[in-house]
Parts: structure tokens; sequence; C-alpha cells
């Protein structure tokens, strides 16, 4: 009984608004069909009065023209009274005639006339109806042989004649008319609700599409109060029971887990982006698992550890096909396999013309103002084409719900958006741009400018380190796209698909799960001074890099030796050990880099090396976490010297490293980083006066304000970290996911 109850609820819930369409139908229905009872026997009684009048207007007729003959021969009792009887009923519908006396005599009838009828009653029925000075009276009879009417009129003060009409055709008359009226009344009633229907569709048709466009543009006044109830409504969804920005509890892995709980309902999240957080990579010691010098896995790697999911890369591990499944998958991180990794392989000419072609030779060096010419090449094009399809492809292939959350990373899947909507139109897809995006000016040198654009416009909301680097994306939109900007919401809305454009500054962990394991800063600076062979006393400073011409490296290195040069207390004391990763050794240009800078160090050496002191160590090699936030630790100082850099997590990686409270951040104006970081030491790291002096400054800074500095950014990096980033992403997309269920369950009532 429990079960069969529960079916009925689960079914009533499902079904509910189908049933109540159904019974709706069928009231409407039976109202109708008793309206139409109603007006059929109205349209009967009407119709019978219509012919008895007729037929007592003909009798009237037909007497009247016969009185005189009746009158003349009205005592003679002769044939000739019934001959005039005869020629009366002629008319069809006059069944028969009887001339009496008021005495209830029959003087004469013809033969039609119903025998049971007597002239008493008649007489009788005559004096009653009409009262004094009546001289007619009509009535309707049923006898045996069906319906008659009967009309008296006296004809000479002793007598009467009483003409008696067949009414059966007047009962066939009504089923007749009644069938007709009640066919046209049921076609009427059809024609008036299919109108009605087609017009309220229409009209909720219309009404959905100015509440839609409502919804993304300028609102009609007529909607404004609904407009504003619902995105009261969805902003409510977001702040029901876990605060994005305004609670004061720190941002973990365990809040974000409540929030993707609460927001996400427990979906999982599809992750793309180029470069894959683990690489497997053989050895002599056996297969080994790096992690790739990234910002970008830097500050992802631990939102996918908090809130599951899977990420989808490229596999570039010489042993990444060996440790994942035929599909390319594989748990990870080793040992806690929180989260799914998807690695898609590349043949070499889509690895050449995807990402060290368009992506690396056009568009990294189009969005960075660091003088080095973009190439574009139609052949590369057709490769970012390609791989572009492949991972929304692969996207696709993931995804468990039509409406599901997708983070595209960077540069590299500029046309993802729009390929993974065509596919999924219901899915929200967030964009995260991780690079600079170039005024419209710069922008407009890209040969596929436009299709660049139309694809990002695929995303639901478009993710940028900076309100500046949104800013162009809107003005590029606008001066090369057909597209509406909703400047005062920051939107951009392009054939009924709207995209949010949104600065979301990133961040990293906080509290730095890498820094388990790693020593106090003390022992760190130990060991650091051992292995570059540093004495006691001497002065570290520290940079490290991808070994890239937007980092500023040979801006920093002339800043260190004019330091030397302006500062001859430093020499023979400050070191600084520059930790640079190879990266993109195939482009010409990076080849190119790679030689200027090894001169360059060999040249600063050469002119201030003694007594066994270099000032610069140049540690070209790759370097695992563990090591570089050792060399944070131990350092007395960090230059970050970008010429152009979305937010450099280098810099707060500093920052969070310094738990002792001790060492200074020198850092480029031209870093995202450089507007949350305030309490560093800002530069123009083209200015090496400034920059040099800044160095300086920073090794003689007293122990009190390098501790008040770092306080206060520890506190900012702490409070906005990688979780929080995340958080409010993914909120936000959550927003976005429940407006649209919201606009498709009014579709779907609409529809129904």
């Amino acid at each position: 009984m429990t079960e069969a109850l529960t079916f009925l609820r689960r079914a009533t819930a499902r079904h509910g608004p189908w049933i109540h369409k159904i019974l709706g139908g069928a009231l409407m229905l039976l109202a109708l069909g008793l309206l139409s009872l109603g007006a059929h026997r109205v349209l009967a009684a009407t119709t019978r009065r219509w012919f008895e009048r007729d037929v007592e207007l003909r009798a009237n007729l037909a007497v009247t023209s016969a009185r005189r003959g009746l009158q003349r021969h009205w005592t003679s009792q002769d044939a000739t009274l019934l001959a005039t009887l005869e020629d009366i009923t002629r008319d069809e519908r006059i069944l028969g005639a009887a001339a009496c006396t008021v005495d209830g005599e029959r003087l004469a009838a013809t033969e039609q006339f119903p025998q049971p009828l007597s002239c008493g009653a008649l007489a009788e029925r005559l004096r009653t109806s009409t009262g004094e000075g009546g001289d007619r009276w009509s009535a309707t009879m049923d006898l045996h042989r069906g319906t008659i009417h009967l009309y008296a009129v006296a004809i000479s003060p002793g007598g009467f004649v009483v003409l008696a009409h067949d009414l059966s055709f007047l009962a066939r008359r009504e089923q007749t008319t009644g069938r007709m009226a009640l066919a046209a009344f049921v076609l009427l009633a059809l024609a008036a609700s299919l109108l009605t229907t087609i017009a309220s569709r229409l009209a909720w048709l219309g009404w959905n599409s100015q509440l839609r466009l409502a919804l993304v543009g300028p609102t009609p006044r007529e909607f404004e109060p609904l407009v504003r109830d619902l995105r009261a409504l969805v902003g409510d969804l977001a702040r029901d029971r876990v605060g994005v920005e305004d609670s004061a509890t720190v941002w973990s892995p365990e809040r974000l887990r409540e929030v993707l709980r609460t927001h996400l309902e427990g979906e999982r999240v599809i992750l793309v982006a180029n470069r894959e957080p683990y690489i497997h990579e053989h050895t002599p010691e056996g297969v080994r698992v790096l992690h790739p010098a990234s910002g970008l896995v830097t500050a992802l790697e631990p939102v996918l550890r908090a809130c599951s999911g899977v990420w989808i890369a490229n596999g570039s591990g010489s042993a990444d096909r060996e440790t994942s499944d035929p599909q390319g998958r594989i748990r990870v991180p080793p040992g806690e396999e929180s989260f799914s990794l998807r690695r898609l392989w590349l043949s070499a000419e889509e690895e050449t013309g995807f990402y060290y072609g368009l992506s690396n030779e056009g568009l990294w060096p189009l969005c960075h103002a660091a003088d080095t010419r973009p190439q574009f090449r139609q052949e590369d094009w057709v490769q970012y084409v390609a791989v572009n399809q492949k991972f929304a492809d692969a996207v696709c292939s993931e995804i468990e719900r039509e409406d599901a959350i997708v983070l595209v990373q960077d540069y590299h899947f500029a046309l993802c958006p729009k390929m993974i909507r065509a596919r999924l139109p219901r899915a929200t897809i967030l964009t995260f741009w991780h690079i600079p995006w170039p005024s419209a000016e710069r922008f407009g040198i890209a040969p596929w400018r436009e299709e660049i654009l139309d694809g990002l416009l695929g995303s639901s909301i478009m993710g940028f380190h900076t309100r500046q680097h949104c800013n162009n994306f809107v003005d590029s939109v606008d001066a090369f796209l057909e597209a509406r900007i909703d400047r005062e919401s920051s939107a951009v809305v392009q054939r009924g698909q709207r995209t949010l454009v949104r600065p979301y500054p990133i961040s990293i962990e906080w509290p730095v799960h890498r820094l388990d394991g790693v020593p106090a800063a003390p022992l760190c600076r130990r060991q650091v001074f051992e292995e570059l062979g540093l004495a006691q006393g001497s002065l570290l400073g520290v940079g490290i890099d991808r070994l890239d011409y937007t980092k500023g490296i040979e801006e920093r290195l002339s800043a260190v030796d004019q330091l030397l040069e302006r500062h001859p207390e430093f020499r023979g004391r400050f070191t600084f050990a520059q930790l640079a990763a190879p990266s993109r050794t195939r482009i010409e240009r990076y080849r190119a880099l790679n030689d200027r800078i090894e001169d360059l160090v060999q040249s600063i050496n050469d002119r201030w090396e003694r007594s066994g002191w270099r000032p610069i160590v140049l540690l070209r090699r790759h370097h695992e976490p563990p090591e570089v936030f050792r060399y944070l630790r131990a350092a007395d100082l960090c230059y970050v010297s970008s010429l152009h850099d979305g937010m450099n997590l280098v810099a707060k990686e500093f920052v969070a490293a310094r738990d002792d409270e001790r060492g200074v951040l020198v850092l480029s104006q031209f870093t995202g980083a450089s507007r949350e970081l305030t309490e560093a030491l800002i530069v123009n790291p083209y200015d090496l006066p400034q920059a040099s002096a800044a160095l300086a400054r920073a090794l003689v800074m007293p122990v009190v304000e390098q501790r008040d500095r770092l306080r206060s950014m520890r506190a900012l990096v702490a409070d906005r970290n990688v979780y929080r980033w995340a958080g409010r992403m993914l909120v936000e997309a959550a927003q976005l996911q429940k407006r649209g269920r919201l606009l498709g369950r009014l579709s779907e009532a609409g529809g129904g």
C-alpha cells in the first residue's frame, strides 16, 4: 500500500500539470455540453412559439376568408356548410375543421377532424379561455396520433369553428433544428477554443520572448517588477547557505566543496587546459611524476582536488601513454586520486601548428606588449581549429548532463566555447583567459580576429585577471563584431547568447599544500647557501620563471648589474639565483632568448666575479615545487620583473612561503599581482635605475618593516586565495545554470 501511495505521489508530482490540463479540458467540455443543452431547450421553445404563432395566423386568415359563407349556411345544416369546412382544410397543414354551437352541438365536421374532440368540451374551453367578449382561443393537445393545435373562432353568437392543425411536422423540425443548432454551437465552441489557444500561445511566446530579452538587455517598463523579482531570486540562489563575498571565514578546500555541493548539487566540473597537472616521464630510476612549471597548473590543480571532476589536457610526458588507460584516463594526484585526468594525444603536425605555431608564435606575442612581432600562418590556423574541435569533442564525451559546467582555460582554446555550445546549448561554459588581453587596435592585427572573438562568445562567462583586460576584450568585440554591448552589466549579447565579462584575479591555494615537508626558513637558508657555496652573512635574491621573453629576465639581470655598479657595498655579498625552466625551445625566438641570457649572465659574472664569488647563478632546468619553495624561503628578496603579465603567481607564492615574515618582494608594475600586493616594492622593470634602487632598499629594509609588509600581503593572499577565486566563478556559473533552468521551465510551461 505504501509503495502504491508513493508511486501515485511521484506520478502526480511528475505528471501533475498534464493531469490538471486533462481535467480542465474535461470540465470545459462538460460545461459546453450543459450550455448546449440549455441553449437547445431555449431554441426549441422559441421555435415552437414561432410555429404556433404562424399556425394561428394562417388559421385566422382561413376562417376570415370563409366567414361569410359559414355565416350564410350556419343554420341550414346542409352539405354546403360541410363543403365550406372542407375548402378551409385544403391547406395541407390543417388536419380538419368542425362547426359547433355554443351549447356543444356539432353541426358539421370534416372527415379528418379528431373524433375524440367533443363540441361540448370545446365550447366550455372557449367560454373559460376567452372570458367576456372573447371570440377566439387556441390550445395544443397530445392525442394518440400525435400533437395537434386547436384554434377556435366565434362565427355567430350561437356558434364557432374549430380548426385542428397537425403539429407532428413541428416535432421533426424541432429535432432537425436542435441538431443543427447543437452542431453549430459545438463547431463555434471548438473554433473559439482553437482561436483562444492559438492567441494565448502567440501571446505566451511573445511574452516569453520579451521576458528573455528583458532578462539579457534593457528592461521594458511593464517587465521591470517581474525581471527585478527574477533577478533577485537568481541572486538569492547563490547566497542561500554560503556567502561568497561577505563571509569572514577563510576560503578552504572544504568550504569550496560545500559551495559546490550547495550550488552545483554535487556536479563534477569539466576543465579544459593544454597543460596537464601531472606528467609521467621515463628516467633512469624508472617512471617519475613531474609537476610542470605553470601558473595555470599552480592555480587550478588545488581546485580540481577540492571539487573533483575531469581535467582534459594534452598528454606530453614520455610515459603518459603507458600510465593511462586506453582512453587516456588516469586518476590523480598519485596516492590521493581525487580527480580524473583525461589525456589527448596530438600528432607532430598538430603540436607544431596548434601549440608552437598559432598559440605561441601568434596569440602569445599578440597579447603581450613585449616587443615581439606575432606570426600568423594559415597552416597553423588549420591545426588550431582541428585541435580545438578535438578537445571540444572530448568535453562532450565526458559530460553527464546537458547543462554541465565546463571551464575552458587560456588562449590555446579560443574556439572551444562556441564548438561546445553547438553541441551543448544548455551548458554553462566559463572561459578564463590567463594572459593579458590587448587593446582593440593591437588585437586587430590577428587575421582571424572575428573567428576568435566569435568562438570566445560561446562562453557564458568570460573571465580575466583585471578590469582593464575585460575592457580591452569588450572594446575588441565592439570594434570587430556585430554585437550589443551592455557596459552597465559588463556583458556582450550576440545572436541571443549573453556572455558576462568579469575580472577574477587568480591566486594560489592557502595554505599551500606543497609547503608540507619543506623545512622552516632558517633550515632552507642553510641548505640553499650550502648548495650555492655562499658564506654566512651573504644576501640572496631569487627569480623564478620559465625562460620567456615576457618575464623580463634580461632586464632583471641588468638591474642586478646596475645595483652592483651603484652600490659597491653589495659586491661580494649579494648573489642573485635565477631558477629558469626551459620553455618552447623549438621556437627560434626562445632559443635566441636562452642564448642572450647565458651571454648576459657570463658578462655580468665576468665583470664582478671575485674570490670564488659570482653575483648571478643561473639554474637552467626544471625545478619541482619543494625546491622552488626552499629558494623562496631562503631568499632575502624575490624580484618579479615581468614586462607584461596576466597575474604572476610566483609573487603570491613568495608571500605564502614566508611564514617567518621575513624577506622583500620587488614587483613589476606590469603584473596583475601589483594591483593586489601593494605592500611590495613596485617598480618599472624597464627603468633600471629605479629597479636597482628598489633592490638596494630591499636588502637594507629593517626587519620590522619587512614583517609589516608581509603580514599585510599574507593576509590578502590568505583571504583572496584560489578557492575564493574558483568559488566566485563557479557560484556565478551556478547562478546562470539555475537561471537557465528557470527560463527552461517557463518555456516548457508556455509550450504545454
